[in-house]
């Protein structure tokens, strides 16, 4: 089945949290101590679902006791960084799937701005995939737009103060990612010094990784076995390895998969 945006539910949970705010209304705290504000957070909301910017305004507007005032709502991410450079607000909150230019571009072009806004990533999804895009473009954090209020608010609030706001969906994919990128950094850093080689040095280093003797190497590329050992040396001297290490270099370095 498609997934789609929960707007109404959220819309819903929102006008009943808001009902009900008279009797639970209490001042957020941060680190269990009430915040006092000087002048009220400014928040842009983003997303392409404008009934997730409505519930999300009445959340922050009317559950924030004050601190915090929303200066503009948008559908699409150019708009947002248009609108943002002249209104400034101090929070963006990024839907990430948007047609045209997505919230993670939006996020890179509003980091890049003389004044740059604070960026969380507003998401419904498990934030597959996106984690590692979304920080490398600058934002600091993800919000689900099923977070409670109190919630949602505290993250506002403290990535103000410079504190990261990563729940933990976001965290689990994050460090999903990193150990996805292990094994691809150290192949790439493989083939980096296997490429730092002179072409037949290169070529002595992998056909040895296969298992050709120095004779059978010098067969294939048509040199004397002494060049060929020469080659060889000289490759590991410039790469500080011995044969041994020379092999798994090549291992690491995954060839067949760049042919």
């Amino acid at each position: 089945m498609p997934l789609h945006k929960p707007s109404s539910c959220l819309l819903t949970h929102t006008m009943a949290v808001v009902n009900t705010r008279s009797a639970n209304r209490q001042h957020l705290a941060t680190s269990g101590e009430s915040v006092t504000l000087s002048q009220p957070v400014t928040v842009a909301i983003v997303d392409d679902d404008p009934m997730v910017c409505q519930a999300m305004q009445l959340i922050l507007t009317d559950y924030s006791n004050g601190d915090i005032r929303v200066v503009f709502t948008s559908t699409s991410g150019s708009d947002a960084v248009e609108r943002a450079s002249k209104e400034l607000p101090d929070v963006i909150l990024m839907d990430i799937a948007m047609p045209g230019m997505d919230g993670i571009e939006a996020a890179r072009q509003l980091r890049a701005l003389p004044r740059a806004p604070h960026v969380l990533m507003l998401t419904s999804l498990n934030p597959s995939h996106t984690v590692e895009r979304s920080v490398e473009a600058g934002a600091e954090g993800f919000v689900s737009k099923t977070d409670a209020p109190q919630e949602i608010i505290r993250r506002v609030l403290d990535v103000c103060q410079g504190a990261p706001q990563f729940n933990v969906a976001s965290q689990r994919q994050l460090i999903a990612d990193l150990g996805t990128q292990r094994p691809i950094a150290r192949r790439d850093e493989a083939r980096r010094l296997l490429d730092s080689l002179p072409e037949r040095e290169r070529e002595t280093v992998i056909l040895a990784a296969e298992g050709y003797t120095n004779a059978q190497i010098a067969a294939r590329m048509f040199i004397s076995e002494r060049t060929a050992k020469a080659h060889l040396s000289s490759a590991a001297d410039k790469l500080c390895m011995g044969r041994v290490q020379l092999a798994r270099l090549v291992e690491r370095a995954d060839l067949d998969d760049s042919m």
